[in-house]
């Protein structure tokens, strides 16, 4: 593990992170302390098995139905049974 300080990451960084996909591990030190560690992100390798939710969700007969109230509201039409909104302000 190489430890250097965040002055020469700075100036060397794209040195630093060749070195970190080569494999190795690298401490950035803020006043001589380790602050983070330099290391390469490796993606996820794993097949994705499709089908987990099989059989576990379902979906309701009626899903695709518009209720008549959220129609005459994009429609511009008030609803009866809705009732006005106080206005902010006092006015």
């Amino acid at each position: 593990m190489k430890s250097i300080n965040i002055q020469q990451a700075k100036t060397h960084l794209s040195r630093l992170l060749e070195e970190a996909l080569a494999g190795e591990e690298i401490v950035i030190a803020k006043a001589g302390r380790p602050y983070v560690k330099l290391v390469p992100c490796t993606p996820d390798r794993t097949p994705r098995l499709l089908g987990g939710w099989e059989g576990k969700v379902r979906m309701a007969q009626d899903f695709d139905d518009t209720p008549e109230d959220v129609l005459k509201l994009f429609e511009g039409e008030p609803i009866a049974s809705a009732k006005p909104r106080p206005r902010r302000g006092g006015k």
